[in-house]
C-alpha cells in the first residue's frame, strides 16, 4: 500500500501545483485587490477626516471671522468716503489745493479726467479718473509732495512723472522744474 503508481504521483502533484495556481489567483485577483480597495478607502477616510476638522475650525473661527469683516468693511467705508465723487474735477482740484497749503508746488494746468476702468481684476467695482497735472516747483519739494500725497490717499496714484528744467527768470533758483504728471484716483462707486 505503500506504493503509489508513477500516475498517481504526477496526478498528486499536478493537483498540487493547480492548488497552488487556484490560490494564487484567488490571492491575486480577489484578496489583494481587497486589500488595495481597503488602502484607497482608509487614504479617503483620512482626507475627508481633515476636511472635517478643517471645517470644524472654521466654524469655531466664525465669529472672529465674521468681526473682521465688519472691520474690514468699516475701514473700507472710511476710505471710499475720501474717494472721487460726484464732479470729480473739482474734487480733484479742491483735494490738491487743501493738500498743497504748506507745499511749494505751484500747478499751473488741471486737464480735465478722463475716466475708464481701472482693468486691475475683473469685475473691480471701482473706475478710475486720470488727471493730467502740470506745475513748477523743486526738486525736493515736488518729491515731498508726491510721498505725502500717495500716502495720504491710498487710493490715488501717480504715473508717467516727467522732469525737465525750468527757464530761469531773473532772482529764481537754478533748482526749479517744471512737471508733468498724470493723477489716478478710484472713483466712489454708485450705491444700489
Amino acid at each position: 500500500m505503500n506504493k503509489i503508481s508513477k500516475e498517481k504521483k504526477q496526478q498528486i502533484v499536478l493537483i498540487l501545483i493547480g492548488a497552488i495556481a487556484v490560490m494564487g489567483c484567488l490571492w491575486y485577483f480577489a484578496i489583494q485587490n481587497q486589500y488595495t480597495r481597503l488602502s484607497t478607502v482608509q487614504k479617503r477616510t483620512l482626507e475627508m477626516t481633515d476636511k472635517v476638522t478643517k471645517a470644524e475650525s472654521l466654524l469655531k473661527k466664525a465669529d472672529t471671522i465674521e468681526a473682521e469683516l465688519e472691520e474690514d468693511t468699516e475701514a473700507l467705508g472710511k476710505i471710499e468716503d475720501g474717494m472721487a465723487s460726484g464732479d470729480i474735477y473739482l474734487w480733484m482740484i479742491n483735494t490738491i489745493n487743501r493738500f498743497n497749503i504748506a507745499k511749494q508746488v505751484t500747478f499751473l494746468d488741471f486737464q480735465r479726467e478722463i475716466v475708464g476702468d481701472v482693468g486691475v481684476f475683473p469685475k473691480f467695482p471701482y473706475k478710475a479718473a486720470i488727471f493730467p497735472v502740470k506745475g513748477t516747483s523743486h526738486y525736493h519739494n515736488l518729491g515731498r509732495f508726491l510721498a505725502d500725497f500717495e500716502n495720504s490717499f491710498p487710493f490715488v496714484r501717480v504715473q508717467n512723472l516727467e522732469l525737465s528744467p525750468a527757464p530761469r527768470t531773473a532772482g529764481e533758483d537754478a533748482e526749479s522744474l517744471n512737471f508733468k504728471f498724470e493723477i489716478v484716483a478710484l472713483i466712489k462707486p454708485i450705491s444700489q
